[in-house]
């Protein structure tokens, strides 16, 4: 089976070949384009690549293409890339303006492109759709949450890899195989395994956001209705009082588009420093004598560890804690800063093993009762997997 992973921006298209069975996929190609205006050109020029490399002999043989879908008003899990999932991604391309669209004119180029390949599309909102409606609701009236006014979660994908693969590190098979059946798995029994298996996942990039997990499947996310909440992201203001709104409106003599655009473009990190949203620049500019650079990193690390111990404590405590993404993998000092005065609930960092960077790795210390791992994010697999899980069980079915 050759499965097809495509990652759409709104001016860019990534992808990556896969082969093997659900269980065993393994990359063969990947590439990317940038400054995209056609998205069936580069489509078209990047099935001319895999045949040049004789990855494959004919576009003909790529059974399915996996989307990582960002989220829909009306769908979410893993499901056929058809005509009404197109029409969802555009009903809620408010929310997402940077993906939604790509996705909805890609999955339309690809169905003309590759007639004869199942699209699948895997929703970031999927790996939330089981958790406790207490996590989902705002206050709001019941007419805003009927109109889609609700926590929804982001990074699934990556979390959902996290969840599988801290599982396999801990010894967890049992919720290994849950995480793998997740989206296939009959919810009407419950599963209640003898020892509970706690997991908080750290998604620290570009884009950010931490989510508890328990037993497998996520309870709740950082992230609410958009991916601009939550965390301080690169340019994103994360978590803000919603009359913050109003007041700047009316105080700064603001319209309510140029309120957004501060909102998604002048924000987080980079309106916290006044630097940059990169967070290596920050770091430069901290050596540089900068307090607000400062305050943007102390900004982060106190939202990433009030998100940890508000999961820790409602699940009861805590196996493992996890970093992954960009920042998570690389950035040694977040890394140490969000660790930093737990030994007292059981969580003792290796300062040597966290030392490593862009590598998984155990950098608690041995008699650390939480395990702390890195590991390296991996969407596209994940996509991959669900995909070819996705087709399995529609053939079983």
């Amino acid at each position: 089976m050759k499965i097809l992973v495509a990652n759409l921006g709104s001016t860019s298209f990534k992808y990556c070949l896969f082969e093997g069975d659900e269980s065993s996929l393994k990359p063969m190609t990947r590439g990317g384009y940038e400054r995209v205006t056609d998205y069936a050109e580069v489509i078209r020029d990047a099935l001319s690549k895999m045949k040049e490399g004789e990855f494959i002999e004919s576009a003909d043989e790529i059974d399915a293409v996996g989307f990582k879908t960002v989220l829909g008003l009306d769908k979410t899990g893993c499901v056929a890339a058809d005509e009404s999932v197109i029409a969802d991604l555009r009903a809620s391309a408010d929310l997402a303006p940077a993906h939604n669209p790509a996705y909805a004119n890609g999955i339309e180029q690809f169905s003309q492109v590759l007639p004869k390949a199942r699209l699948v599309a895997l929703y970031e909102t999927a790996f939330y759709q089981w958790a406790a409606p207490a996590s989902r609701r705002y206050a709001v009236p019941q007419s805003w949450f009927d109109a889609g006014v609700r926590r929804n979660g982001f990074h699934g994908a990556s979390h959902k890899f996290i969840a599988e693969r801290s599982a396999e590190l801990l010894g967890r098979d049992d919720i290994a195989d849950r995480v793998r059946g997740l989206y296939q798995e009959d919810r009407s029994q419950a599963f209640e395994p003898e020892k509970p298996l706690r997991i908080v996942s750290c998604h620290l990039g570009g884009s950010s956001s931490v989510t508890g997990i328990l037993n497998g499947a996520a309870m709740d996310s950082s992230m609410g209705l958009s991916p601009q909440s939550g965390l301080p992201q690169n340019n994103r203001v994360g978590d803000l009082d919603s009359m913050a709104i109003g007041y700047a409106m009316r105080k700064l003599g603001l319209s309510l588009e140029e309120v957004e655009r501060q909102l998604t473009k002048e924000s987080g990190l980079l309106g916290l420093s006044g630097e940059s949203n990169d967070i290596r620049d920050i770091w430069k500019a901290i050596e540089g004598g900068n307090e607000n650079a400062a305050l943007a990193i102390d900004s982060l690390v106190y939202s990433i560890r009030h998100y940890v111990g508000a999961y820790m404590l409602e699940m009861g405590g805590l196996d493992a804690l996890v970093f992954t993404a960009g920042i998570g993998e690389n950035d040694t000092e977040i890394r140490k800063r969000v660790c930093s005065g737990l030994e007292g609930l059981g969580l003792k960092l290796d300062l040597e093993q966290n030392t490593i960077r862009g590598k998984e790795n155990t950098i608690s210390a041995e008699d650390s009762a939480i395990k702390v791992f890195v590991i390296p994010a991996n969407e596209e697999l994940v996509v991959a997997r669900e995909t070819g899980r996705f087709l399995a069980h529609a053939v079983n079915a």
